[in-house]
């Protein structure tokens, strides 16, 4: 009997480890490989909803140019000197070089400020004493 009852305790010890472990995986498989991949198609929604008349773009074909027309999912780019208009749709849109030159400009911007201010505390720290 005491052998019995040893054997199913460590039968439930088992079993809570391996439950255990599975729940573990789930949670590396969540935070490696789906939320990152959620993550991408929301900023490539937005990239593609955001895009207006004026914004250099590239196609996922590698095709550049200036839209200049913008549809429900449908966008017009122009390209080259010889003015060449094309019409895509929406999902073949890979970068928005604009928007990029844009951000990265605003972040410069930003870290400048930071910059300043941390340069103001510390004159100020120094004129304290």
């Amino acid at each position: 009997m005491l052998n019995f009852l040893t054997a199913t305790a460590q039968g439930g010890n088992q079993m809570i480890s391996t439950v255990l472990m599975l729940v573990i995986m789930v949670g590396v498989f969540y935070f490696m490989l789906i939320r990152p991949e959620n993550k991408r198609k929301k900023e490539a929604e937005e990239l593609r909803s955001n895009v207006k008349v004026g914004d250099q773009i590239t196609t996922i074909g590698g095709i550049v140019g200036t839209v200049v027309s913008v549809k429900d999912e449908k966008f017009v780019i122009e390209t080259g000197a010889d003015r060449v208009r094309i019409e895509f749709q929406k999902w073949a849109l890979s970068t928005n070089e604009t928007a990029v030159a844009a951000k990265k400009e605003a972040e410069a911007k930003a870290a400048e400020e930071k910059a300043k201010a941390k340069a103001t505390k510390k004159s100020k720290k120094d004129l304290d004493f």
